[in-house]
């Protein structure tokens, strides 16, 4: 499209590359196609359409741009020009329709915020499907009428995403221009014009029309040679003083080629008037004659002009003879009469000032020779344009009286048949021409009406389609209010029980038995406690669902059992949702992500520090699926390059079909995977046998660990985004690119590598800490152990869950490192408050679900703890690598002295280590 824009003269239609994003219902437009960066964008959700019937005759022409107009909040109009009537109306139609989906189907607190739509129509995975979106009732009638006033258009190629390699339609009525453009034009003129030999240098002008360069005649070429021979002989004299930088050479092209701008306007008046005749002619003897001429009295100016160059140079040889005999008749008096006596040395120096002097005067008359020559030769080209101009006239004066005779035949020739017809046609001629008027103002009319029907149509549908929002509006205004009060209402009820528990507590007037405070908390529990009421669904909008059964990632917020620890369930997702509702941050960091995925809709996305802080920020939840899939990708590249095609499927089917060692111990590890999550709660849930595959094709990829416990979380994680397939690269990421080797191997001998780096870590950025627990003597890593091994999974709530792996996908296991030390800090103060290692041991345990604010916890992991170098952590990896691997083979050593003991000793045959066991 073209968009209206500028201020003054330079206000014109430019052409913009549109895109429209569904999340929020904005149309961005772009300088072109591949433009990173949006230069704006219209809310389509608050715009309603307009545009304006053509004058009469264009309302037929489809082929010829037509404008319409976005009125949006506050008075703002945009001008938007389509290149045919046929992308106008194409245009119209699903702005609306796109404006009448987004109002219709978003949810209305989500409309309000302006946030993205639900996370169905973006995500992938189990979440997808565990959020259909509230879809607000339609009306019925008004959708009927909808479709009765559409009007049914395709588009053209100006559309869609070929349009991208179609070029921008050029607006005969606009002048777009650049003044950067032109620069560059300009400059890439001039180069072309430099490249290539100086005696090929030719100037070529281009004009509105096409000119030819006329070849010149061998005379021409004679002329302009000798012209040339003596230039060369000028500069000869003048080489090493003085050079032109002029890069055009106009003296070396032929005059004949030279056409001057009279000649153009008068061949273009020729060709005008040669159009406009109605019959074509031809020269007679007398302009022959003329032409003859003409020929002759420029061979005879051509001759004279040569001949003056001639003449020119006789008299410069005359006077170079002349110098050189005056030159040596001075050296020789001047070497027989003054040099008697003189040192040798100054007369070198006179020699040297002679030379000088006579150089200087060469110079000096070469100039003037060059200077007359220049003289001469401008007073030539006035000659010739004066004689050019005279040609001119009597071309001019001979086509008008060609003309006068070619009209006045043609007038004669007309009467002639005028007056032979004018008998037969005197009564049927007036009758057909009012008859072609009449019928042509039909034609004009009937243009006309169907162009008006059109825009009554799209006018009356529009107008439908902001009354049917205008009523949803008010509905929606009336039910908030409703809640509202509702909401008020609860809040004093609340707040006048806590003010009589406070009062109770501060003053008893009552024992403790009698207190009216038990009463009260124990309605106060009740309250919090209770069942939604169901037997009144009409109050139930009106009921505040603080806290579901589940959250949004399906993991069970309130147990079921326990009372005491519903209750502090409860309190823990009420403190949740009472952050994500007074978090202001998040609108910005949601407007943050909404830029950055709208400057990544003409281009790849690629690592950069703006995506980095982004993804550190937390990944928005529509915006997950993308987002992880797409670091997948980048890190597996390679394996996915070399790869068959349909390779996950191949592996699937080779597990089906052949049974693994690592099967039985999937089977039975499948149900207690995620047993708080309702997407893996039993054995038909969904996420069982999409949890059943991926384990079991990556144990036929990776047949060295076929299986681990603490696998299955990983993929239960990642099939909450992700598809099977997508979530089986997401287990090769984490398995093959990010931990080391025999990480999730039967040693385990990676993460205990991990354990070893993680509490040097801690000795360097909580020294404090790590004496306190050092002096009670608590082994943490029995706690941190399972954080490393699974990501997190089933240690943190939810939220913050998510935004470590939102990291963790992107930047790689340092990040494990980052928040377990985030997670000790957070906590410092109060674990070095208790004094015994029971106690300390005890809260360990629990005290990662009571951390609730992620974005606290994120500023510690990616701020307070830096500087955090990976070279680090892989040195100290290698360090106790080494190590463990010397603890590991003297165990073995140990254990096969034990074997041969065994084996030896008739008391100790009877028994039987656990490996052998298991076996």
């Amino acid at each position: 499209l073209q968009k209206l824009s500028g201020k003054g003269p330079l206000r014109g239609f430019r052409s913009r590359w549109f895109v429209f994003d569904p999340r929020r219902c904005y149309l961005y437009y772009f300088k072109g196609p591949q433009e990173p960066l949006p230069l704006g964008h219209l809310d389509i959700a608050s715009a309603c359409f307009s545009y304006h019937q053509p004058e009469a005759g264009a309302a037929a022409g489809g082929d010829e741009p037509a404008a319409f107009e976005v009125h949006g909040p506050g008075g703002a109009v945009t001008v938007l020009k389509a290149a045919t009537r046929q992308d106008m109306t194409y245009w119209l139609q699903e702005l609306q329709q796109k404006r009448w989906e987004y109002c219709n189907n978003l949810d209305a607190a989500k409309r309000d915020s302006r946030t993205s739509p639900t996370p169905s129509d973006f995500s992938k995975g189990l979440v997808a499907k565990d959020n259909p979106g509230t879809i607000l009732s339609q009306n019925a009638s008004a959708e009927r009428a909808r479709n009765i006033l559409a009007v049914e258009t395709s588009p053209t190629d100006l559309v869609g995403e070929q349009a991208a390699s179609q070029p921008a339609p050029v607006q005969a009525s606009a002048i777009n221009f650049s003044l950067k453009q032109w620069s560059t034009e300009i400059k890439n003129s001039m180069s072309s014009l430099r490249k290539g030999s100086n005696e090929n240098r030719k100037s070529v002008f281009y004009t509105t029309e096409e000119w030819e360069l006329l070849d010149p005649t061998p005379k021409d070429l004679e002329d302009s040679m000798a012209l040339e021979e003596k230039r060369k002989h000028l500069a000869e004299g003048n080489k090493g003083l003085t050079s032109s930088a002029f890069p055009f050479d106009f003296g070396r092209i032929p005059h004949k080629a030279r056409r001057p701008l009279k000649d153009m306007i008068g061949s273009s008046k020729n060709r005008n008037s040669s159009d406009s005749s109605p019959t074509e002619w031809s020269s007679g003897n007398g302009s022959r004659l003329v032409s003859e001429l003409q020929l002759k009295y420029q061979s005879q100016q051509e001759e004279l002009e040569k001949l003056k160059k001639d003449l020119l140079s006789q008299k410069e040889l005359v006077r170079l003879l002349q110098q050189t005999v005056r030159s040596s008749q001075y050296d020789k008096y001047f070497a027989s009469h003054l040099c008697e006596g003189v040192p040798k040395d100054t007369l070198e120096l006179l020699h040297q000032k002679d030379d000088q002097i006579l150089g200087l005067n060469n110079q000096l008359e070469k100039l003037n020779l060059e200077k007359d020559s220049l003289q001469q030769e401008v007073k030539n080209l006035k000659c010739k344009v004066g004689e050019l101009n005279e040609r001119l006239g009597m071309l001019m004066e001979t086509i008008q009286a060609k003309d006068e005779v070619i009209m006045k035949l043609s007038r004669q020739l007309s009467e002639c048949e005028d007056s032979t017809s004018s008998q037969s046609g005197a009564i049927n001629s007036p009758t057909a021409s009012c008859t072609n008027k009449e019928l042509q103002e039909l034609d004009r009319l009937k243009d006309n009406l169907q162009g008006y029907k059109t825009q009554n149509k799209f006018l009356n549908k529009e107008i439908l389609e902001l009354s049917a929002l205008r009523r949803n509006a008010e509905a929606r205004e009336r039910e908030w209010q409703a809640k509202y009060t509702s909401l008020e209402a609860k809040l004093c009820q609340i707040e006048s029980k806590y003010l009589i528990l406070l009062q109770e507590m501060k003053t008893p007037v009552c024992s403790e038995d009698q207190s009216p405070a038990r009463e009260v908390i124990t309605q106060l529990l009740e309250d919090a406690l209770k069942a939604e009421p169901s037997e009144q669904p009409e109050q139930a909008f009106f009921k505040p669902h603080l806290v579901s059964e589940y959250d949004i990632y399906g993991f069970q917020t309130v147990p079921e059992d326990d009372e005491e620890e519903k209750l502090v369930a409860k309190s823990r997702a009420l403190d949740l949702r009472s952050l994500s509702l007074s978090e202001n941050r998040e609108i910005s960091t949601g407007v943050k992500w909404e830029n950055y995925l709208a400057s990544t809709m003409n281009r790849e996305m690629m690592r950069c520090v703006e995506l980095k802080n982004l993804i550190r920020s937390g990944i928005p939840h529509e915006h997950r699926s993308k987002m992880w899939k797409w670091c997948v990708s980048l890190h597996v590249k390679k394996f996915k390059d070399s790869a068959i095609p349909g390779y996950f499927q191949t592996l699937l089917q080779k597990a089906l079909e052949k049974p693994n060692p690592a099967s039985k111990q999937i089977e039975l590890d499948l149900l207690r995977t995620l047993p708080n999550n309702k997407h893996y709660s039993s054995p038909t849930s969904e996420g069982i046998q999409k949890l059943r595959n991926v384990l079991l094709a990556f144990s036929w990829r990776n047949p060295d660990i076929g299986y681990c416990q603490g696998l299955n979380r990983l993929v239960a994680i990642a099939l909450l985004y992700l598809e099977q397939e997508d979530a089986f690269w997401c287990l090769v990421t984490i398995v093959e690119v990010f931990m080391p080797r025999d990480y999730y191997t039967k040693t385990l001998l990676g993460s205990q590598v991990d354990q070893r780096v993680f509490k040097d870590l801690l000795s360097e950025k909580l020294p404090r800490l790590h004496a306190h627990f050092e002096q009670y003597k608590v082994d943490y890593t029995l706690i941190t152990f399972n954080w490393f091994l699974v990501v997190f999974v089933d240690s943190v709530v939810s939220d913050i869950l998510f935004k470590i792996w939102d990291s963790f996908l992107y930047e790689g296991p340092k990040v494990i490192f980052r928040f377990a030390l985030a997670l000790f800090k957070y906590k410092e103060e109060e674990i070095l408050k208790l004094q015994d290692s029971m106690s300390i041991f005890k809260y360990l345990r629990y005290f990662t679900r009571t951390i609730l604010d992620a974005r606290r916890l994120t500023a510690i992991a990616f701020g307070d703890l830096n500087p955090f170098p990976l070279r680090q952590i892989r040195n100290r990896r290698a360090y106790h690598l080494e190590k463990v691997r010397l603890e590991l083979t003297e165990l073995e050593a140990i254990r096969e002295d034990f074997l041969r003991e065994r084996e030896t000793c008739v008391e100790k045959r009877d028994l039987i280590s656990d490996d052998e066991e298991d076996s």
